[in-house]
């Protein structure tokens, strides 16, 4: 179970959108790196989500797929 204290609002809410969109975690982490060839693993991303990481490049990255599959419906 997801402990939800530990994660900041915007660690929230990308789980919350992969849960609501039925895309795993894995699949973000596999979007970031081929379309941004930028470094993304669980481990990695549990620390952005919870805020012992700050990841300017990688968090404008999971904007950017996020917002653009809400746009475009899927």
């Amino acid at each position: 179970m997801v402990d939800s204290c530990k994660f900041t609002p915007f660690g929230l809410w990308v789980k919350t959108e992969l849960l609501r969109r039925g895309k795993s975690q894995r699949w973000l982490e596999e979007e970031i790196c081929g379309r941004y060839q930028l470094y993304a693993d669980s481990g990695y991303l549990y620390k952005v989500f919870t805020g012992q990481r700050r990841a300017p490049r990688v968090v404008r990255a999971i904007w950017e797929i996020l917002a653009l599959q809400q746009r475009s419906g899927a």
